[in-house]
């Protein structure tokens, strides 16, 4: 079967990124913070805007708006893995993958993502509500606001959604995710 991915100029999209065979590549702070810096380093010249995020051990969620006229998300992620693979602390991943290396292929990342063109606003809320109550869902927290990397606190600060946010479930549709 051949994927085709959807290119829409100006689009809102939902992402999931998984690390190889789910490898908690995200353990750590420094390990996420390198991540920001890898995201720090490609919007200057591929600029997004980031709706919403969040960062698990082994995966990650987010939501991305791109400039009018730009589709090439693909491009962004590919140098997001990229930086992120030449400047983590690879010793610490403890991840070799020997078929990987023999190939070339880097061993951090799964080949592919799961991409989703936001349809309309409840699709939006929808996906923003999946991303910050993934924690939880995970089992990670039992209050999406205590998990510290997600753009929920974002969404506290600014009013959009209260401090319990989702403290007593939430409901998510279940073709949200691709988990």
């Amino acid at each position: 079967m051949q994927y085709r991915r959807a290119y829409i100029k100006g689009a809102c999209y939902f992402f999931t990124v998984d690390a190889e065979k789910r490898h908690p590549v995200f353990r750590s702070e420094d390990q996420v913070e390198v991540l920001r810096q890898a995201f720090r380093q490609v919007k200057p010249k591929y600029p997004f805007h980031i709706d919403a995020m969040v960062v698990l051990p082994d995966h990650l969620h987010s939501i991305w708006t791109l400039p009018e006229g730009d589709e090439d998300y693909s491009t962004r992620w590919r140098l997001i893995k990229t930086w992120f693979t030449k400047h983590c602390d690879r010793a610490m991943l403890k991840m070799p993958n020997q078929a990987r290396k023999r190939k070339q292929q880097q061993e951090i990342w799964q080949h592919r993502y799961w991409e989703h063109v936001i349809r309309d606003e409840t699709d939006y809320q929808h996906h923003i509500d999946y991303i910050h109550y993934n924690p939880v869902k995970h089992g990670y927290v039992q209050r999406a606001a205590d998990w510290p990397f997600s753009s929920l606190r974002n969404y506290i600060n600014r009013g959009i959604v209260p401090e319990n946010w989702g403290v007593s479930g939430i409901e998510i549709p279940d073709d949200i995710g691709g988990e």
